[in-house]
């Protein structure tokens, strides 16, 4: 089973990403790492949120196609809920790779 962990980042400005990595084991240090980035404008309502290309790429970067990186990207960016919770971002996005096959 695949186990998921890494360090969430909350930067001032646009983006609220979340640094997601997936390892067999923790003693790796080059585990492909999903950065989790959405454009959220300077809103609290889900206006004109989508995701930053980092996202969709780190996503491909772990076996996804596009079209697969790009849904899963649109489904997080756009989660009302998610908005100015990294925690919950991050838990999220762990969620849904950890459901969703790949390739």
């Amino acid at each position: 089973m695949i186990r998921f962990f890494g360090a969430v980042l909350v930067l001032s400005g646009l983006a609220a990403p979340a640094v997601a990595s997936s390892d067999n084991s923790y003693a790796q240090q080059s585990a492909p790492r999903v950065v989790v980035s959405c454009y959220r404008g300077p809103w609290q309502q889900v206006i004109w949120d989508h995701p930053n290309a980092v996202f969709v790429d780190s996503l491909v970067d772990i076996g996804y196609s596009i079209e697969r990186a790009e849904a899963i990207a649109d489904r997080i960016c756009t989660d009302a809920s998610l908005v100015n919770n990294p925690e919950a971002l991050k838990a999220t996005t762990e969620a849904i790779i950890a459901r969703s096959p790949r390739g």
